[in-house]
């Protein structure tokens, strides 16, 4: 039995609150405004289940195969939301799944996600995927590139563009991290104002660094060893 409990998640869930609360007033915004994603990845169906029991109502998921291990044995109501990789030959098990996928990062992916969803009759909401602090292993589109990205997967049937996401770079200077969320909130300003696209969310803040991203405009954080402790060794410095 796993030794992380409703109790012990809610504990963690109400500091996390009461750090959005804080970050939110250090520049005028209200909290309602921040949607909390906690990620459950390694993290069995009863960790799921806890969660929500303890108040979460958005859970996100790293790999859409985990993710399939666990769906059906969560049987409490909340929004799921694919924030890993997600390659194209695995889009089909993708639709329909998710309230919002959040690492559309490639146009290739968007027209196969666009086309299966006109197969089945399905509109996926996604968000695109920027590489905001150049570091080569991150996935998602140059900044130069989403202006002609965001309008060409707008008009692509049964797909709805949200907004943008990025994960910060992997440092402990904060200057440079909150320079990253402040160029995908200026991106996403320039993007909408030239294109006329509607995209209300920004998707980023970490366990380490979602403050910050609060502060610089995020409407999505997602954060996970705040909520259910470490993962041992094998996790990243960065993880969620």
């Amino acid at each position: 039995m796993t030794h992380i409990t409703k109790d012990f998640i809610a504990d963690n869930l109400k500091r996390v609150r009461e750090h959005i609360e804080t970050a939110c007033a250090r520049v005028g915004r209200n909290p309602e405004s921040v949607t909390l994603v906690a990620v459950t990845k390694t993290h069995g169906a009863d960790v799921v289940s806890a969660a929500i029991e303890a108040g979460v109502t958005d859970v996100g998921e790293n790999r859409i195969h985990e993710f399939l291990d666990k769906k059906d044995a969560v049987t409490l109501r909340c929004r799921w939301h694919l924030i890993g990789t997600l390659q194209r030959n695995k889009a089909g098990r993708a639709i329909d799944q998710f309230s919002l996928i959040h690492s559309v990062d490639r146009l290739k992916l968007a027209e196969t996600l666009s086309r299966l969803g006109g197969e089945r009759n399905v509109t996926s909401r996604i968000l695109l995927e920027v590489n905001t602090s150049g570091e080569k292993s991150k996935h998602g589109f140059v900044p130069a590139e989403v202006y002609e990205a965001a309008t060409k997967i707008n008009g692509l049937p049964n797909l709805e563009l949200r907004g943008l996401m990025t994960i910060g770079p992997f440092t402990d200077e904060m200057t440079r991290v909150r320079r990253a969320f402040q160029s995908l909130f200026r991106l996403r300003e320039k993007v909408s104002e030239s294109s006329g696209i509607d995209m209300p969310h920004l998707s980023m803040g970490m366990t380490g660094d979602f403050q910050i991203a609060i502060e610089e405009g995020s409407t999505i954080i997602r954060v996970g060893r705040v909520l259910f402790g470490g993962r041992g060794p094998a996790g990243a410095a960065r993880d969620p």
